[in-house]
């Protein structure tokens, strides 16, 4: 992460592709706009970060606590420092939060990637940051003839005390992780007051507890404050350390400048021509969110980890945490792969080092170590896609066996870590995980009570992980292991119900359980059987053999039939609201898919391994145009971390990664005339699209450096070769173009 400003400078310069934006003033950053998504469908909104790309800290303010759409939050509470918060305030010492904060109107925020500056209404002050690596840069312009006051108060337990009148430093423990700050100030502070939330202010230079803050008196003429922050999970030391590395003097601009051209650098390796000035706000706006994590937190070339509370050395391999695979290891990752790929290597080498300080692969790494959330073990997609994609500089075996380990060993129970209990091992010796019966009690106490056992989506993501356990093992020559999970790879077929055509649950019995509904599984949210989403949208859920579920549907006809069904059918006779009370998470319906949910991510691109490419091109596009836009309500379902956002990206350009793991792509239909991949390689991939319009959406022929492309697919090779994908867009589809069954993506089974 400590790389020169001269060469980021240079690299923006050499990386961003000029004639993209000829006739317009605009650099790729000036396109994206945090505010898309900060009103949510469900559950998390975006928030306005300002970071570094993949950098530690990100910032945004903090807002009124429990109101989760921060788009229309009212007040701000404050201005994260490392584990405390910073609140410039006028007139009397207040002592708790909630006096101290001040309202604000977005309509008077400026919201960028590298900056931000809000009005504090109820002071008038101006309130504006900037970040570099591990600091923060503030500035809080106060209005004339004010008494001028910086809070900086601590919620969790912690001590703060003055060094001098212009510095102060501290550390707090969240989740025990140490939270190390240096807090330096541009003019002298005269006076202070210590106080706990709520309690009687006293003359005090120091404070320790919890729920407690110090508040700063700026007596003078200076109207503007400059702050400077310098973070650590390491020492105060190297708090101070960080920040004099990241901050030089006092100028904000200088740094402001350093960390636009960070994200310029960034965001211009993928440059467009042509789209609405709307779409490309999506498209770079997606861009930002999906490269904000995984975080880099390496310090001085050591790193803090949350999964054995120590504080290691880098070995020149910086460390990343902060991810959760359930949602980004399906585009997120292939599209960081795509752009970085040493630093995706090195995203890697992290998780092997988690494993080895914890004992198990990580699904939703933190600070703090695993936050234990949703099902499988979906390292594996992101291991396996990463080295068949070529890039191998990580510990290949020991990720190898940390693979193997999840899969004979740790528990396959929804939301938990740890061993495997006995409902697992039924899975190792059935070939599927069992679901209660109608009626039956829950047998094992370590089931969460209310994620359930979601046995049906188990099983599809097992099968799913042990294919690329699978591959591995194949390619590091371990055949009696290959064969083993290559067997398992083909679980997915021992929950398809022909009868009724849909995954569907077995008891332990291996009998089918009675008075299934697909459309209305049991459970919340369908959770007894299912994560989140109902048959309609799991029985689809084989990425890794496409063709075996057409095979299991009799052929490519029925297996049609079926998925056309899927953006058709509604609500099994209950309106929306009934159908939406019991599964909140499938926000944005077409039928009962749900692109609001990842697990529907893929699914309308499987025309393509059917031999009707027309219809993926036809619903991916009807899918961005109907969930995708440049408003606050902009987004289909949570983000989840830039996954939703890296979902539009990969499909605006007109491909998609539809099975990490294996190196491929499929196509879709392009939204741009030409879209230029810059690569780490010096290569460039080019996509032009002839023709397209709003109308014009569908691939009437497809050439691949001038040679004819009949199918609806390509490899990475094909990418990272640099090159040209020209492809004629029509109003009308040609039914007749990908059609052929040699002409389908890869999959595990041939066709029957």
């Amino acid at each position: 992460m400590n790389k020169t400003i001269i060469s980021i400078l240079v690299s923006a310069v050499c990386l961003i592709n000029s004639n993209a934006f000829a006739g317009t003033n605009k650099e790729p950053v000036d396109y994206v706009n945090p505010a898309i998504g900060g009103v949510s469908m469900l559950l998390t909104t975006t928030r306005p970060m300002v970071q570094l790309p993949h950098g530690y800290p990100q910032v945004t303010p903090d807002l009124n606590p429990g109101v989760n759409d921060s788009y229309v939050a009212t007040k701000i509470y404050g201005f994260p420092a490392g584990g405390v918060s910073l609140m410039p305030s006028t007139g009397s010492v207040e002592t708790e939060p909630g006096e101290i904060a001040s309202s604000f109107d977005r309509d008077f925020e400026t919201r960028t990637p590298y900056y931000y500056k809000g009005l504090l209404g109820t002071y008038n002050i101006w309130a504006s940051y900037t970040v570099g690596h591990f600091a923060i840069f503030y500035r809080f312009d106060f209005p004339v003839a004010a008494t001028r006051h910086i809070n900086i108060m601590m919620p969790d337990s912690g001590s703060m005390h003055i060094v001098s009148p212009t510095l102060v430093e501290g550390s707090t423990t969240i989740h025990d992780v140490p939270y190390y700050f240096y807090i330096e100030f541009s003019s002298p502070f005269r006076g202070q007051t210590s106080w706990k939330y709520g309690g009687a202010p006293v003359a005090d230079n120091a404070v320790e507890g919890e729920r407690a803050g110090l508040t700063l008196n700026f007596p003078g003429r200076k109207n503007l404050i400059q702050v400077k922050v310098g973070l650590s999970f390491i020492s105060l030391d190297q708090a101070k350390k960080n920040l004099n590395h990241a901050i030089r003097g006092w100028n904000f601009k200088r740094l402001e400048a350093q960390t636009k051209a960070a994200w310029n650098n960034l965001l211009g390796k993928i440059s467009v021509v042509g789209g609405t000035e709307a779409q490309k706000t999506i498209f770079y706006s997606s861009l930002y969110r999906a490269e904000q994590d995984m975080m880099d937190i390496t310090e001085d070339g050591r790193y803090y980890s949350g999964f054995d509370h120590k504080v290691h050395e880098t070995h020149g391999v910086d460390f990343y945490t902060h991810d959760q695979l359930w949602d980004t290891f399906r585009c997120e990752h292939p599209l960081q792969l795509l752009l970085d790929p040493k630093q995706q290597e090195a995203m890697i080498q992290s998780l092997v080092r988690m494993y080895e300080q914890w004992g198990w692969l990580p699904s939703f790494p933190r600070v703090w170590g695993e936050f234990a959330a949703m099902i499988g073990d979906h390292a594996d997609e992101l291991i396996a896609d990463t080295y068949f994609k070529g890039y191998r500089n990580f510990d290949v075996e020991k990720a190898y066996q940390a693979m193997k380990k999840e899969s004979l060993h740790a528990t396959m129970l929804p939301w938990r870590r740890g061993p495997m209990t006995g409902l697992g091992k039924i899975y190792l010796e059935k070939g599927f995980f069992p679901a209660l019966k109608e009626g039956e009690k829950e047998t094992d106490p370590e089931v969460h009570p209310f994620e359930r056992r979601q046995a049906v989506s188990v099983t599809l993501e097992a099968s799913y992980d042990d294919w690329c356990i699978a591959q591995m093992a194949k390619a590091l020559g371990h055949t009696a292991d290959y064969e083993r999970f290559m067997k398992m790879a083909y679980n997915y077929r021992n929950v398809f119900n022909k009868s009724i055509g849909f995954m569907a649950p077995k008891s332990a019995d291996g009998k089918w359980v009675r008075g299934f509904n697909p459309i209305l599984p049991k459970g919340p949210g369908g959770r007894d059987y299912y994560a989140e989403c109902n048959a309609w949208v799991w029985t689809f859920n084989v990425p890794q053999d496409v063709q075996g579920l057409i095979n299991l549907y009799g052929g490519r006809k029925p297996f049609l039939t079926k998925l056309d069904s899927l953006f058709d059918v509604q609500y099994g006779g209950d309106s929306k609201w009934v159908f939406l009370s019991k599964f909140p998470d499938m926000t944005g319906l077409i039928g009962d898919y749900a692109q609001g949910n990842e697990p529907s991510f893929d699914i309308a691109y499987m025309y393509d391994f059917a031999g009707e490419p027309w219809k993926t091109q036809k619903m991916i596009r009807e899918i961005m145009e109907v969930w995708y836009n440049d408003a606050p309500l902009g987004l289909p379902g949570d983000d989840d971390q830039g996954a939703m956002g890296a979902w539009y990206v990969f499909s605006a350009m007109g491909f998609y990664p539809f099975c990490p793991g294996d190196p491929y792509y499929v196509l879709g239909s392009p939204i741009f005339k030409e879209t230029t991949i810059h690569l780490s390689n010096g290569r460039k991939f080019l996509i032009k699209a002839d023709g397209v319009s709003l109308r014009h959406k569908y691939i009437q022929s497809a050439t691949l450096n001038g040679k004819p492309l009949n199918k609806p697919w390509f490899s990475q090779k094909d990418i990272e070769d640099g090159g040209v994908l020209e492809l004629k867009m029509g109003p009308r589809p040609n039914k007749e173009w990908g059609s052929s069954p040699d002409e389908a993506p890869p999959s595990m089974s041939k066709p029957e």
